[in-house]
């Protein structure tokens, strides 16, 4: 696969109006000293970090003609996976970026300088452990003693802890090889790995050109969820604060108006990133990231999580997740996403 690492900028002097005031949401924890507003003159100076993922928001934005009007200037940065991109963030090196459910709970772990800001929902089908054409595992159970591939701390290496449980394993019975996508997909090939654990637009890739076949996916091991976290130094900066609210705003609509133009953001994905057509319209048409309120509901489904990595080991610490939440952006993205 053939990616570009993109850093690029969007600019524009739309005054801003109702989004210069950013006060506290009901339900903000204060993780981040909530700054007051900013001028338009303000904003226009402010350069907000973004972390983006293969297939990510960027390309997202631009199909649903989202930037052309940004008040402030967007640097665009691209990982691997969520895990370096929460580390850049708490290291103040980008402002906010979107992750899979897992990787907040290992920055939290690490005690990170980050919060979640937004939530959405995808399919949990996408979310695959997948074996070669030619393998001889049938089912999760088979796995035992052999090697599966996987990112750590990103949302597949909690799949796989569930997955797992549900057959009656731990990682212990099991040699997990910790590969970022990309590397994973070279030992998947080759076969040495026996198994991948791995999301769209990865699983398509896998599917339809080396005729992976999926053992499993997330249905009762992942609740789906993705994340857009912030550093909280760009919460507490006043300009950044401001951008920060329009752009997750920007975010909830471009995930709306995808969800009704899938065969549009498909071949805009495809054309923004390098992907076969083919392959990202699979992963369109599985279901990608749709809003929903960062509620408590989704603060005790990621604790579960984070408590199941407790019980495994494989963090050294019991992590309490809704520490790491702010809900300042809620209400005005809950619009949004109810209203259009």
């Amino acid at each position: 696969m053939r990616w570009r690492r993109t850093i690029t900028a969007a600019v524009s002097v739309l005054a801003l109006g109702a989004l210069t005031a950013c006060g506290a949401s009901e339900g903000s924890t204060g993780k981040a000293a909530v700054p007051g507003p900013v001028s338009a003159a303000d904003l226009a100076k402010v350069t907000l970090k973004v972390g983006d993922q293969k297939g990510g928001v960027q390309a997202l934005l631009t199909a649903a003609n989202l930037l052309g009007d940004v008040p402030y200037k967007i640097e665009w940065s691209t990982f691997t996976s969520g895990p370096p991109l929460l580390e850049a963030a708490s290291a103040g090196a980008i402002d906010l970026g979107r992750v899979g459910n897992t990787p907040p709970i290992f920055a939290a772990a690490a005690k990170a300088k980050i919060a979640v800001v937004s939530v959405a929902t995808s399919n949990v089908e996408r979310e695959a452990l997948l074996v070669p054409p030619d393998s001889p595992v049938k089912d999760v159970a088979s796995l035992r003693g052999r090697t599966i591939g996987v990112a750590k701390g990103s949302s597949a290496h909690g799949q796989i802890l569930n997955t797992l449980r549900k057959a009656g394993l731990s990682t212990k019975d099991v040699q997990l090889s910790f590969l970022q996508p990309s590397e994973a997909y070279a030992a998947f090939t080759q076969h040495r790995i026996d198994a991948w654990a791995i999301w769209d637009p990865y699983t398509a890739q896998a599917q339809l050109d080396a005729g992976g076949r999926a053992i499993a996916d997330g249905r009762g091991s992942s609740n789906g969820l993705s994340f857009q976290a912030a550093s909280t130094a760009a919460l507490g900066d006043a300009g950044k604060n401001a951008a920060i609210k329009d752009y997750l705003i920007r975010v909830v609509k471009a995930q709306k108006w995808a969800d009704t133009h899938r065969a549009e953001w498909a071949k805009a994905w495809a054309q923004g990133t390098g992907l076969r057509l083919d392959v990202a319209q699979k992963s369109v048409d599985a279901g990608r990231d749709l809003p929903t309120p960062l509620d408590d509901t989704v603060v005790k489904s990621e604790q579960q999580l984070a408590d199941a990595f407790g019980e495994d080991r494989t963090l050294p610490g019991k992590v309490d997740f809704a520490s790491f939440v702010d809900r300042r952006y809620g209400l005005e993205l809950e619009a949004v996403r109810s209203n259009g």
